[in-house]
């Protein structure tokens, strides 16, 4: 029998990329759509749109839905800031959860997600982008032995969409404790891009974090600067073992790449060192004349270029795609169920990365190294 599985949240969110990638495997069955049945409109008219897409009923009432039988999986991606209660409601329930990432917009949801899923002895993964081949080629290198003992990694994220504009430098007063994330014209950047950085780390060493400093910015985005959120940040850590590790992670705009952004992994051994990026291997093909790429019109229920759903890409650019991805995270998920065993990074390794992420905007506002994990 198919895993039954329950798409919480609609479009306009990663879910349009991952309701897909369940549905396009054949072990699994998407039954329906559904979220908290108090949604405002806006958010429904958007599950609405992904259910007819998907040719599946779109049920407003969460509980209702875990309720149905044959549901073994739902697949979480709201808002964070409602994202760890929707999380907790399905584990109750008793279902395997697929996770967007970061898991939730608290820690003190976080861990109570983690317990449950624990104690109900249920089946998790975040997505990230340990699987893409970057990251592979990362942990190939490491377990080889050829760098020796790994002393130091660097990570450079960066999404090249949306428009930019040319914003007055200043120092950024950031929150310590911030409490929302996303809105539909801008999100805190650190948070939704550093996360992959700190998961591939966790990933490839297997080790904690212990300390984390941090600096957050507005460079580039408008909206991001009217809604107090960082469109970009810097982070440095130590780990388990005196690993040090840092991040230059955030989003800048169509015009400064030519493609998606960088992607690019500084790792540093005792024996030797390697560097990694996530665009190397590429093709390009040109004319006679300067060729330049094109931004997108701006889409205006999409204005940043989140969501797929949007189609806003570059035209006249050189497309380079990460070449060798040839498993979806959710392929790779149902493969962790039929072994009976979590996904490559689970909700107990997203806690960990969320307590990093959470010690980084403390350390930004206070300017000061803060130590981890923090348990109040």
């Amino acid at each position: 029998m198919p895993y039954g599985v329950l798409i919480a949240t609609g479009a306009m969110s990663h879910q349009e990329n991952y309701a897909l990638g369940f549905q396009q495997d054949k072990r699994s069955n998407v039954v329906a759509v559904s979220d908290e049945k108090d949604v405002d409109e806006r958010r429904a008219r958007l599950n609405q749109k992904l259910a007819d897409q998907l040719r599946v009923p779109y049920i407003r009432d969460l509980d209702e839905a875990l309720a149905r039988r044959g549901v073994d999986v739902v697949s979480v991606c709201t808002e964070h800031h409602r994202q760890g209660r929707v999380a907790i409601r399905c584990a109750e329930a008793g279902k395997h959860i697929y996770i967007d990432k970061p898991v939730a917009g608290s820690l003190a949801e976080a861990r109570q997600l983690e317990a449950l899923v624990r104690k109900k002895n249920l089946r998790s993964q975040m997505f990230t982008q340990v699987l893409f081949p970057p990251a592979q080629r990362a942990r190939r290198l490491i377990a080889s032995g050829s760098l020796g003992e790994l002393r130091a990694i660097h990570h450079d994220l960066h999404f090249a969409k949306g428009y930019t504009k040319e914003l007055p430098l200043k120092p950024r007063t950031e929150t310590s404790e911030p409490k929302t994330f996303l809105v539909p014209d801008a999100k805190r950047e650190m948070f939704n891009i550093a996360v992959y950085s700190l998961a591939m780390f966790r990933w490839l060493t297997r080790r904690d974090f212990r300390t984390v400093s941090a600096i957050t910015a507005n460079y580039f985005f408008e909206n991001n600067a009217r809604r107090d959120y960082e469109d970009f940040g810097v982070l440095s850590l130590t780990l388990d073992g005196g690993i040090v590790a840092t991040i230059s992670s955030g989003r800048t705009g169509w015009k400064s790449h030519p493609g998606g952004g960088t992607n690019r992994t500084k790792l540093i051994g005792t024996r030797g060192s390697a560097f990694i990026d996530g665009f190397a291997t590429r093709a390009e093909i040109t004319g006679g004349r300067q060729a330049f790429w094109r931004t997108p019109p701006e889409n205006p229920d999409d204005p940043a270029a989140f969501w797929s759903s949007s189609d806003q890409r570059k035209s006249g650019a050189v497309e380079w795609a990460i070449p060798g991805v040839t498993v979806s995270d959710q392929t790779a998920f149902l493969d962790a169920l039929d072994k009976g065993r979590d996904g490559e990074v689970s909700i107990a390794d997203g806690v960990h990365v969320l307590e990093a992420l959470f010690g980084a905007y403390r350390a930004a506002a206070s300017r000061d190294v803060v130590s981890l994990p923090r348990h109040a």
